[in-house]
């Protein structure tokens, strides 16, 4: 758990996902959850709600992150080719003079 500012207290997302993961299982009931973490019962509601509604896209994100990775590698392929292509033509230039 971080405490930031006057904004309240920030959890981790790894204590959220802790707490929501308890929350699911069903063995206690998010009061009991909330009053063994020192949370408002309505915040361990709203991160399951959260989970719920967005858990899908925790699968989703190893593929965009490769499709990230490979738009990069290709960006930096013609940032290389457009660098040689630079070189040449001031030799070109150069050479003309």
């Amino acid at each position: 758990m971080i405490e930031v500012g006057k904004k309240g207290k920030r959890y981790s997302p790894r204590f959220q996902f802790q707490v929501v993961l308890e929350v699911l299982k069903g063995d206690r009931e998010v009061t009991e959850i909330a009053r063994a973490y020192n949370i408002h019962p309505v915040t361990v509601s709203r991160w399951k709600q959260e989970f719920l509604e967005n858990g899908a896209e925790v699968f989703g994100k190893d593929r965009t992150v490769a499709q990230y990775e490979k738009k990069i590698r290709e960006l930096e392929q013609l940032l290389g080719r457009k660098e040689v292509e630079i070189a040449l033509l001031r030799n070109f230039v150069e050479g003309s003079s």
